[in-house]
């Protein structure tokens, strides 16, 4: 491969296009599939039973290597995430990238082997693709999109229309970790202690769940926007108010201590390791029993419950006050995730 850049070159479909291809992406993502080098991939699906689901995003993070994580980490655990907390077992991913001219090789050598090495361990394979190369200036180093395929089993029905009064909310973990990492490189921040975002897959755990427990009626992760946005949205799909308990949501010593002295509220802080679900309070404590037995689960717990109401959110604080709740207003952290 010549030099150790990304040139324009790299995206003109000639030889670069295919060295950069054969060399790097191939190497990195072979599989039975994805070596046809087709125009299209024939996936071997069979959906007798089930449904097909789809899923799409684009990651545009700034900076693109983070504690905990980098951009190609992130793109396919934010599409397996969007699969699993959709009920449905990962199958699939596709991956697109834009290529900024004067990427170092090297950086993209590192975003390839973490995307490679996360999508191993979430069973899941990379089967089509796609790189363009764009002038220096008109990109920021690169832009992944994933496109992820999966199958929701027989027997799994997740969805607002389930939601009831008396239902209950568990978080499987400590929140913010993610927006506080990423701001913390991004602005050349120094805590006492290291924040380390919680970006991993997280269809094993909703996997075993759903097989174990038909209480779990719906689960979302709370990415950009946090928890409280999250929260609000399940709370107008459903038209129930939902009241969270300040002092049950899981919250670092790190996260609480750097968000206060930045004037960030942790509710609206992004995660990439986390669950909400909503489940039936009969089930809901041997599900947070089960979540605190996995090194992703061991801060797990109710932190609210659905009542009758009008799709309002209200916080319970740790001083006897009730606080309405809203979804974020703009951008608190930009290009997070």
């Amino acid at each position: 491969m010549i030099g150790d850049k990304i040139l324009l070159a790299h995206g003109d479909g000639g030889l670069l296009t295919h060295e950069l291809i054969s060399n790097l992406f191939l190497r990195h993502f072979e599989n039975s599939i994805l070596k046809t080098m087709s125009d299209a991939a024939t996936l071997p699906l069979e959906i007798e039973k089930g449904r097909l689901v789809v899923t799409t995003d684009s990651f545009v993070i700034k900076p693109i290597f983070f504690p905990g994580g980098d951009i190609g980490k992130l793109a396919v655990c934010g599409t397996v995430n969007d699969l699993a907390v959709s009920g449905a077992v990962p199958r699939y991913l596709t991956a697109s990238f834009i290529l900024e001219e004067g990427l170092p090789l090297a950086d993209l050598e590192k975003i390839l082997t973490s995307m490679a090495e996360a999508a191993r361990m979430a069973g899941v394979t990379i089967i089509a693709g796609d790189t363009k190369v764009v002038e220096r200036g008109n990109a920021d180093k690169i832009f992944v999109n994933t496109t992820g395929v999966g199958l929701v089993p027989e027997g799994v029905e997740l969805g607002y229309h389930r939601v009831e009064e008396g239902d209950v909310v568990i978080l499987n973990g400590n929140i913010g970790e993610h927006g506080l990492a990423v701001v913390s490189r991004r602005e050349g921040l120094e805590f006492e202690s290291d924040i380390i975002s919680d970006c991993t897959c997280l269809n094993s755990i909703t996997q075993d769940l759903l097989f174990q427990y038909k209480g779990i009626k719906l689960m979302r992760d709370p990415t950009r926007g946090g928890v409280a946005t999250t929260v609000k949205e399940i709370a107008l799909a459903t038209n129930k108010d939902i009241f969270l308990f300040e002092d049950r949501i899981p919250i670092s010593d790190e996260v609480r201590w750097a968000a206060e002295m930045l004037g960030l509220d942790p509710l609206y802080l992004a995660n990439e390791g986390k669950f909400i679900a909503v489940v039936s309070p009969q089930e809901a404590p041997d599900i947070v029993a089960a979540l605190r037995r996995l090194p992703q689960g061991q801060q797990a717990s109710i932190i609210g419950e659905v009542k009758k109401g009008q799709g309002n959110v209200f916080l319970k604080t740790s001083l006897g006050a009730t606080k309405l709740i809203d979804m974020l207003a703009g951008e608190q952290l930009p290009r997070i995730c």
